[in-house]
């Protein structure tokens, strides 16, 4: 029974991402999910990616937290519209939160949304949520056997990010092994070496989200 209401569950989240991504190609949006631990630097990277795109394109923020604005206070700052999106204790974003709080964000006047997922390696990676675009971030301080260990989170993506790469020298981080394991489980996908302190690869993944967003548009 817990098998078939599951599947249910999922089918149903299927049927509302599309509606989603209706709704987004309505408008030219492009969406762009970010997905990693917490502390794995989704706030910074987003940051820094606004940075580098609002020179032209228009930017929309959804803030997912199990609880508490934090991170969405912090990108309101920059003048970007943001709206928080809190679980109150789900691990996952699903469609239908998007559904609902799209609506207030100001649609006619966005190119591209970045939803900041919850911090979580598991559960996000099973909820399509209409986006254009899937990012993984791994972290350098987090360890060189996450692929291994949550192999759908990086196999179900467009692209993994590198985080804090910085910090390579201070950590036994065996790039090597990712890198092996990340080919395994998504052949030819994208790998993307990003320092939001140095700047350090922010320009190239803007690049390949600036081709999403074109297409978007086209």
């Amino acid at each position: 029974m817990e098998i078939k209401v599951l599947h249910q569950v999922m089918d149903w989240n299927e049927d509302v991402s599309e509606e989603v991504k209706e709704t987004l190609s309505a408008h030219h949006i492009c969406m762009i999910n970010v997905m990693g631990s917490p502390g794995a630097g989704k706030t910074s990277l987003i940051t820094s990616l606004i940075d580098k795109l609002r020179k032209h394109w228009r930017v929309g923020v959804i803030e997912g937290d199990i609880a508490g604005q934090v991170d969405a206070e912090h990108i309101a700052g920059l003048g970007i519209p943001t709206v928080q999106l809190n679980t109150d204790g789900a691990c996952h974003i699903e469609a239908m939160s998007i559904q609902h709080i799209l609506p207030e964000l100001p649609l006619d006047d966005l190119d591209v949304i970045f939803v900041e997922n919850i911090g979580n390696l598991v559960c996000p990676a099973e909820f399509r949520i209409g986006e254009s675009l899937r990012i993984t971030i791994l972290s350098i301080p987090e360890g060189d056997d996450k692929v291994e260990k949550y192999p759908l989170m990086f196999t179900d993506t467009n692209c993994l990010v590198l985080n804090k790469y910085d910090m390579m020298p201070h950590f036994d981080f065996d790039e090597a092994r990712v890198c092996a394991n990340y080919e395994t489980v998504n052949p030819g996908a994208p790998l993307f070496r990003v320092s939001s302190r140095t700047g350090e690869g922010i320009q190239e993944l803007a690049d390949l989200i600036g081709e999403h967003i074109r297409k978007a548009q086209s």
